[in-house]
Order: structure tokens, then sequence, then C-alpha cells
């Protein structure tokens, strides 16, 4: 068979299996986890893979799961990601009631997308006729919640990073990927079906813990040290320094506080609070980074309070693969048409720690649409259900066969262009830069 006969016979196949793919997404929706918790996810992902007959390995990096098919000969190995984790968003109307995590940023889509695109492949053969290895992959905690939670995992040894893929690199899971795709979801409009191309922020976190002391708050505030006071005049000054940041830089600085005091009575000795500092480039992330430090120190010096403040890896801002970026979205455009694909070069100011991959190995982001509302809000909602799990099991089991069909001559293009930033050793020395207090 030639490529478009690959082609047309993998999406026949996905499309004869896509009530079971709709299934998957709809019943991961329904049970959303946060990251380093998606153990109920993780087992959805495990009986696809059992079906499939797709030797696994589980618990990666806590709940990561991969498999890896093998095609006809060796060659190169290309991944197919999907994230397992939902993010916090206690209003929307499927949240889970105790966590408040809710799939209002549409990561049940990337794993339908994922395993839809793992059945159109092995149970169509195709696989058979690719000269490379296709490694299928859920990954834990792309969105960067729960700091304090992950960084006591942390320090338990349980993880290296806050960020799934992050951890996925330090435990050498990606030395023997050679190229990476996955896709987001996003409300793309009415006409438009997918998008490609673009880039993002990185940032860095921060765990910021301000120490006063103690007082009656009535009878004896003069004996105490309001650290609470401190942090407010902490957030104040990161404030003043706003006009500073250079918009092509895109700074973003979103600090909250997670602990105000222990009672209202008491003069407040601890006060804990998460803050990212987004940027275009490392360099401008940099820059803004020590200007907040140096604001927040003010703050207790203000007042005679203390500061610690823990750096925290944040995640590097995404740039795709042009040859990869491509030869997606030539596969949506024979899926939906020319017209309902959007290209893009936009810069977002939110952040994914895909981009950290991209730093090492070529590898795609694309958008799918299918959904409407904000992403992180109450009103994200799935809205086409086709559009948002099976179109992108299409176009991903599309793009590995364009990538590893004839001898693999296209992945190996991809491979030739690609300038890494960092390999996987300098990366990991990079980040440990900023584990200090």
């Amino acid at each position: 068979m030639n490529k478009q006969e690959l082609k047309d016979k993998v999406c026949q196949v996905i499309e004869e299996n896509k009530d079971k793919i709709i299934g998957i997404g709809n019943d991961i929706f329904a049970h959303p986890e946060l990251g380093y918790k998606e153990f109920r996810t993780a087992g959805i992902v495990k009986e696809i893979f059992e079906e499939l007959a797709l030797p696994y390995r589980d618990e990666v990096g806590i709940t990561g799961v991969i498999a890896k098919a093998k095609g006809k000969e060796s060659g190169p190995n290309v991944a197919v990601m999907g994230e397992l984790d939902a993010v916090v968003c206690p209003d929307h109307p499927h949240a889970d009631p105790q966590t408040g995590a809710a799939h209002s940023c549409g990561h049940n889509a990337q794993i339908a997308g994922m395993l839809g695109a793992a059945i159109g492949l092995i149970k169509s053969g195709v696989i058979n006729e690719l000269s490379g290895d296709v490694t299928f992959m859920a990954v834990p905690a792309e969105e960067y919640v729960e700091i304090g939670y992950r960084q006591k995992l942390r320090d338990e040894g349980k993880i290296k990073f806050l960020g799934g893929k992050q951890e996925f690199i330090a435990l050498g899971e990606l030395d023997d990927i050679d190229m990476l795709m996955m896709y987001h979801s996003s409300a793309t409009g009415e006409d438009i079906k997918a998008a490609v191309g673009g880039t993002s922020n990185g940032f860095v976190g921060k765990l910021v813990r301000y120490i006063g002391k103690e007082a009656h708050a009535g009878g004896a505030p003069h004996n105490g040290v309001n650290a609470l006071n401190a942090a407010n005049i902490g957030l104040m000054a990161i404030h003043a320094n706003r006009e500073t940041f250079q918009d092509n830089d895109h700074i973003r600085v979103h600090p909250i506080i997670t602990k105000g005091g222990d009672l209202v009575n008491i003069i407040p000795a601890e006060v804990i609070m998460e803050t990212y500092v987004r940027g275009r480039t490392m360099d401008s992330i940099i820059d803004a980074s020590q200007k907040v430090n140096r604001a927040l120190e003010a703050g207790a010096h203000a007042v005679g309070a203390e500061v610690e403040i823990t750096e925290i890896p944040g995640y590097l801002p995404r740039v795709n693969d042009a040859i990869m970026d491509n030869l997606i979205k030539e596969n949506f455009e024979q899926l939906v048409g020319e017209e309902a694909v959007a290209v893009t070069d936009r810069h977002g100011t939110g952040s994914s720690d895909i981009g950290d991959v991209m730093h090492i190995i070529p590898a795609i982001h694309p958008y799918i649409g299918g959904v409407s509302g904000a992403g992180h809000s109450k009103h994200y909602e799935i809205v086409d259900e086709e559009i948002a799990y099976v179109l992108g099991a299409k176009a991903m089991a599309m793009t590995v066969i364009d990538l590893l069909v004839d001898g693999a001559t296209k992945a190996q293009e991809v491979k030739d262009s690609f300038e890494p930033i960092y390999n996987k050793d300098s990366y990991l020395e990079m980040w440990e830069e900023f584990f200090s207090k």
C-alpha cells in the first residue's frame, strides 16, 4: 500500500471505533483528577493498551503509562502523547466536589486522541508497514497546581520536577524518543477546526513564606511582627515593577496567598504565597524573577519580618518543529478542509511543559477545536465530540505514517534539521540552578 492508502486504512479503523474513543474522552471528563493523582485515568489507558496487546509500563512518574509499538524494522521512535491531569476549577459544573478538579482544559481529549491513534495504527495493522517504532505516552501533571503538595513529593524523593514531562525527561523516558507530537483542545471558533504554529511563554515558580511574630491582635499588637503586612507590601512592590516589564517580553506575574495567618485575633506569624513569573524568553523571565524577589524581600524588610523564597523550575517557552507542523497541517486539511485550518505565528502567554521537550527533541503541539468557553473556566465544555476526540486521533496517526513510511525518510529529515537548545544533561543542569532557597 502507498502512503495515502495506509492513511485511509487507519482513518477507517478510527472511524469504526469512534464511539469507543468518544466514550473514553467523556469518561475521563466525568472523573477529573489532579496531577500525580491520576490513578483512575491511568487505569483507563492501561485497559486500552491491554486490549491492543501492547506491553506497557505504568507508575512512570507516579501515574504515567508508556507503551511501545514496534514497526516492521528498526528506525526512528515517534512518541504520541496525552496528558492525564485536570485543572482546579471548582465552579465548573462537572468539577469533582471534593478536589475541585475539572477538565476545563481538555486533557481528557488528549488522552482520547492518543489512544485513538493507537487503536488506528494497531488494529489496522499499519504499524507493521512502518520503518520505526511508535511510543504512546500518558503523562501526568501538566497543570502546574498544588505547588506545595508537589514540592512535598519532591522533598520525599518521589519526583524531581513538578511537571510530568519534565519528570519524564529526568527519568530518561525521552532518551530514546526522536520526535514527539500531541495536541491541545481550544475554542478555535465556529469555522476553524484546528490550528498549528505559534509560540508561548515559559515561567518559573516560587513558594514564598513570610515569617513574623505572633501576638494578641487586640491586646498587644505592638509585640508582634505582622507577616501579612509584609506580604501585602511585597505584592504592592511587585505591582510597582510592572511598568518596567517590556511589552514584547509578555511578562505575567500572578501570585496568590494560600495562607494568610492562623486566627483573626492573632497577629499573622506565617503567610504563604505561590506565584509564577512568565515570559517569552528565559532571559526576560530571569530578569522579571529577580525584580519579583527584590520586591518580596522589600516587604519583609519594611516591617522587620523574614522571607523565604523557594525557586521552583517552571516550564520553558514553546516552539514547534516546522517540518512536523507542516505535516500535521496537511493532514488536518485533508480531514476538514483547508479553510478550516489556521496557521498562526501568535504568541500565547500561557505555558506548558511541552516547551521543555521542544528544547531537547523536535515536537509539535497544535490546537484542535470542538470546545467552547475559556480554558480553565467554568464555561469550558465539549461541544463537538468528533472534532475534540476523533480528529486529533486521525491527524496524529496520519502524521506518524508520514514520518515513518518509505524507510522513515521524513523522520530522518526532521532529525537532521533539528538543532537542540539543550541535551538532557545541560537541561537538568540549567534547572538545577533554580532548586535553591
